[in-house]
Parts: C-alpha cells; sequence; structure tokens
C-alpha cells in the first residue's frame, strides 16, 4: 500500500495554478500574483462597468482603457476576457514591470496594477499586502518556500544576501510578510522553482 506523501497532489483551481506559473514565468513572487488575483476576483467572460464609462475584463479585470494600449501589440479585450492562463500571463507581465520600474515601495508598485492615484493605490496597497500574507502562509503549508527580499524583486537578482529562511522574522509586520517563492521538495517534485532557488 503507498504511502500518503506519494499520493499525487490534489489539483489546484485555474485561478491558483495559473497565478503560480506566471509568477515562475515572470521571476515574481508567487503570494504577490496570487494575491492580485485574488483582489481582481474577476471571472471569464466577465466585463464590468466602471464610472468613467470603461470596463474592467476577465479574470484579472484588465481596464479597456490599458488594453487600447496594448491593442498595438495584437492584444484585445476578448482575449483577456477568456478562461485559461493567458489573463495571468499578460497581469505577471504588467505587475513585473510596475514592480521594477516604478517608484515607491514594493505594495506600493504592486498596487500601480490598480491605481496610480495615491488613495485608491493606498487602500489597494492594503488590501493585497493582506491577501499575499494570507497566500504566504497558504503556501507555507503546502510547499516548502523561500523569504524573497524586496531588493531581490525589484533588481530580478537574487543574492544569498536576498534570502531568508521561512523562520526568520519578516522585514515588516505580519501583515506585510515577504514575498514568497514556492520551492521542490522530495514529495512534491511538481512545485515549479521561482524567483530565488539557488545563487549562481
Amino acid at each position: 500500500m503507498p504511502f500518503v506523501a506519494d499520493a499525487p497532489p490534489a489539483a489546484l483551481s485555474e485561478p491558483v495554478a495559473c497565478s503560480i506559473m506566471a509568477a515562475v514565468k515572470y521571476e515574481l513572487p508567487v503570494n504577490i500574483v496570487l494575491a492580485v488575483a485574488a483582489q481582481e476576483g474577476g471571472k471569464p467572460g466577465q466585463w464590468v462597468r466602471n464610472r468613467n464609462g470603461t470596463y474592467d475584463v476577465g479574470p484579472m479585470q484588465f481596464n479597456t482603457s490599458y488594453l487600447r494600449e496594448l491593442s498595438r501589440y495584437g492584444i484585445t479585450p476578448e482575449d483577456v476576457e477568456q478562461g485559461g492562463c493567458y489573463s495571468y500571463d499578460l497581469a505577471a507581465w504588467r505587475l513585473r514591470g510596475h514592480v521594477r520600474n516604478d517608484r515607491g515601495d514594493l505594495w506600493t508598485r504592486v498596487a500601480n496594477y490598480h491605481s496610480r492615484t495615491p488613495a485608491i493605490n493606498a487602500r489597494y496597497r492594503q488590501q493585497v499586502m493582506r491577501r499575499a500574507a494570507w497566500w504566504a502562509d497558504w503556501l507555507d503549508e503546502r510547499f516548502a518556500t523561500q523569504q524573497v527580499a524586496q531588493g531581490a524583486v525589484f533588481s530580478g537578482v537574487p543574492s544569498e544576501a536576498s534570502v531568508t529562511a521561512v523562520e526568520t522574522a519578516p522585514l515588516e509586520a505580519a501583515a506585510m510578510r515577504q514575498p514568497v517563492t514556492p520551492q521542490p521538495t522530495s514529495t512534491s517534485a511538481y512545485v515549479p522553482r521561482g524567483l530565488v532557488t539557488e545563487s549562481r
């Protein structure tokens, strides 16, 4: 009789699986992408009308004004309204741009995904920080993880000094847990390797 540890892992929902894969692909902390996906909370085919006449589209709630900018790359609202992982990939690509190029602390940069307007950004920032802390705990319970220092996220260049063990104290208050990247374990080899796995 096989050990329980040898049993195949339970299937992850599409938003979770797609967020994890997109985070790894674009070298972002997994809990941040999961937090933004949960905060956006869109559904395939969903169009939400805003007061200014624009719409937020699909699982990652891309605004139609932002999508107009992306039309030069052939990206349409119909592309991002669909199910599947494309909208999560596009969201992670956009988040990476904010994290690497914008000003402010990590969470303000992440909140730029939603809005650069200070009051709206601050509200979204607090919400996504709480969700990121929850997802960090969720990941810790299921996978071997590493904490990732903000400097490594901003630069995209991991270093030994930027990685701390999960057991160490977080950089900020509990609600502002460090970004987390899942690591493979002997019983969960399918877990993708993320931003900080080893020094090169």
